[in-house]
């Protein structure tokens, strides 16, 4: 699991890394563009609290409880981070459409929808493995003496809220 979160932690840091250069290197020809929408700091509210309820997920299996509805909160909040983020998305639509000839602008433009784009496939990849523990936790399947799956999916969801910080900060600071 660590193996594979560095992984993860190089693809993101490599997407920043892009995306910072350009930045950077265009400083005087980066565009004028309209403030993040909204919507990104809520989506950043619910990420935070889906960490929480993951984290008593996880306590609560080590202590012999099942925690699923913790991890069902977790799924529900992590569905509703998604479906702010489309709403995000398609906030910016006429931004993008108005700016999109101008080449400097899609530079901007793209690095917001791939740096946050990859993020939501992630935590789509995130929800599945999720939505298979929490049903079994629903079946009883987590002991005291047995609940690695639940200790994987909440370092991985610990992950994706780590990044989503440093992302969302990056293009706070970029944009």
């Amino acid at each position: 699991m660590k193996v594979f979160m560095v992984s993860l932690g190089m693809l993101f840091a490599a997407g920043l890394m892009g995306f910072l250069v350009i930045r950077f290197q265009q400083r005087d020809m980066w565009p004028d563009l309209p403030p993040l929408p909204r919507g990104l700091w809520l989506s950043t509210a619910i990420l935070m609290v889906s960490s929480i309820t993951m984290q008593t997920a996880l306590v609560r299996a080590r202590r012999g409880h099942s925690g699923r509805y913790a991890m069902l909160a977790t799924t529900v909040l992590g569905i509703a981070f998604l479906v702010v983020q489309m709403m995000c998305w398609l906030s910016w639509r006429p931004v993008v459409q108005a700016l999109f000839e101008d080449s400097q602008a899609r530079y901007a433009l793209l690095s917001f929808y791939w740096l946050t784009g990859i993020h939501a496939l992630h935590v789509i990849g995130g929800l599945i493995p999720l939505a298979v523990i929490t049903m079994h936790a629903f079946g009883g399947r987590y002991s005291t003496a047995y609940f690695p799956a639940v200790q994987y999916i909440t370092m991985y969801w610990h992950f994706l809220g780590v990044v989503w910080i440093v992302l969302f900060a990056a293009l706070q600071l970029g944009t």
